[in-house]
Formats: structure tokens, sequence, C-alpha cells
């Protein structure tokens, strides 16, 4: 192993997914420290990003999750000190951060993602129910982890909906909502791994479901064909770098009844936790835990 040097494990934050954060963060600090790599925590929550500079620190694994750490506002920043970090740079960072515009990206790529529109306080949200369908995603445009989501059946649901959203980001979208199951696609090294089927209890894959129980099921190898599986992933990886992502992250998606597939989001910080979907598909291939997040450290880049 090349010498990595002092490496600041960025975790915490002051987003609406600190608690996840610190969870990924800290596995990926025992994870580096069992590689026999100098690994420190470090919360810009707390601490001056100067700090990282001042006490020597040779490069930076982004642990952060949502505003603030995944939007390229953190990437701006370890650029401006030039201090190497793990995962997309500034511009692909900020684009995937935001849904509507990764979104737009795709649209303009042949990308397919589901049929969406842009929320605003004194939107006729029973036209846009008309003109997208019901069911339909209301979702905060910065957020991860299903933060502020809902599914809406009926249209009397909508305004609860929006205001949950807009109550954690002044940008909200309402997508179709696709019936189906779901899967999502990891990116290491630019390459995609072999895909996971998520199988939530009554296809809620919620914040709580996501981290904090153990009723939903995730399969890897997914049950597709394989020569559907390598078009899905070169689909997501396309998708990826359509919205100029690198490195590492995941793509989420669905098939619809046709199986037609539909992309839904990048996480471009995913988390790296005990349920965490990138060091499962990570295992699939042979990749360890412990290994996986070494692979991620050794990309660290500037710019």
């Amino acid at each position: 192993m090349k010498d990595l040097g002092k490496v600041a494990v960025l975790m915490g934050g002051r987003s609406a997914e600190r608690e996840i954060s610190l969870l990924s963060g800290n596995g990926v600090l025992r994870a580096l420290r069992a590689k026999g790599v100098d690994a420190h925590a470090f919360d810009p929550a707390v601490r001056d990003l100067f700090e990282l500079k001042r006490e020597g620190f040779a490069r930076c694994f982004i642990a952060l999750h949502g505003r603030g750490g995944e939007d390229g506002t953190l990437q701006g920043a370890l650029e401006f000190l030039g201090v190497p970090y793990t995962g997309s740079g500034v511009l692909g960072s900020a684009i995937a951060m935001d849904k509507a515009r990764t979104k737009m990206i795709w649209l303009a790529n042949g990308v397919p993602t589901p049929p969406y529109e842009a929320l605003r306080s004194d939107s006729d949200l029973a036209g846009v129910a008309k003109r997208l369908g019901l069911p339909l995603i209301i979702k905060p445009v910065q957020e991860g982890s299903s933060i502020g989501i809902t599914k809406v059946t009926k249209a009397a649901e909508l305004d609860e909906a929006y205001a949950l959203a807009a109550n954690y980001a002044p940008d909200v979208i309402a997508e179709r909502f696709i019936e189906g199951p779901e899967y999502t696609a990891s990116i290491l090294e630019d390459a995609p791994l072999p895909l996971i089927r998520i199988e939530a209890p009554e296809g809620k894959y919620d914040y709580q479901n996501k981290y904090f129980t153990d009723v939903t099921k995730y399969h890897c190898p997914c049950g597709l064909p394989a020569k559907k599986e390598e078009e899905l992933k070169a689909l997501a990886l396309r998708a990826f770098k359509a919205v100029g992502c690198a490195g590492w992250g995941r793509i989420d998606l669905m098939l619809d009844a046709k199986k037609k597939p539909w992309l839904l989001e990048v996480n471009t910080s995913p988390g790296m936790t005990g349920h965490s979907l990138v060091p499962m598909a990570a295992r699939a291939v042979g990749l360890s835990y412990e290994d996986l997040c070494l692979r991620i450290l050794e990309g660290a880049h500037v710019g």
C-alpha cells in the first residue's frame, strides 16, 4: 500500500443527514485504521476546514451526506485548500445534488427518468397531478436518504406533501411514481458493480427502512438476466458521467411493468453504514468493506 499520509474522514456536518453521516464516517474510520492508514475523524460542523491544512492532512475521505458535504460547496473549499478528496468534483457534486437539474441533463442526453414538474408555493397542485397522473412522489430537490419524500395517491394529500418537502428545502419537485422493482447501481473507479434489487416492506424504502430496521431485503445477484443487467449497468454509468460525476457513487433506478428502466437520482457520497448498498455490491465481487474504503481513498484528487 502506498503511503497515503495523514487522512481526515469528514463526517457529521450540518445537513439533515448528519446522523447517517456519523454512522458512515465511523465505519470508514475503523476500516481505514484496520488497513494501517493514519486516519482521523473530522467534523466540519465543529471544526474549521482550514485546520485540515494547518494540521497537515494529506487527503480527505468524504463521508458527509447532503447539503454542505455532497453538493459541491465542500469540494470547492478543498480545491481552494489544495487538499485531495474522494468522489466527484465541484460540478458533478453540485449537479447530482440537484435532482431537477440532474433530470434536465439526463433528458437532454436521452437518459430515461420519470416525468416531473417543479413546484412552488403558488403552484396549481391539482393541475400538476392531472398532468403527471397519480400516484406522485413529492420530494425536496436537494436532500437525500428519502428525507422529506411523500408518495401521494390522492390530490387531497398534495398540500401536506408539498409542505413537508418545502420544510427541508425551498425547491421541490413532483415526479411520476413508477410501479415496479427498485434497483441500485454502484459505481467504483468509474466502473459499475453488480446491481442490487431492493425489496422493502410495502415498497416503502424510506429513511427508517434504509438505516434502522432489518425488514428490507437486498438481492445480489439481482435476479435479472445477465444481458439485461449489463444493459442497466451501462445505462447507469452513462447517466453518472452525463452529470459530470467521477470516482465512486450510486445510481438509483426502477423497472416498470414493461421492464423499461427509469433512473431516479445520483448519490455522489453514498452511505457506508452496515445497511449501505455500495459495500454490498463490492462484496459481490470479492471486495471487503476495508478494501473498498481503501480503494476509494486511493482515488482522492484535487480538480
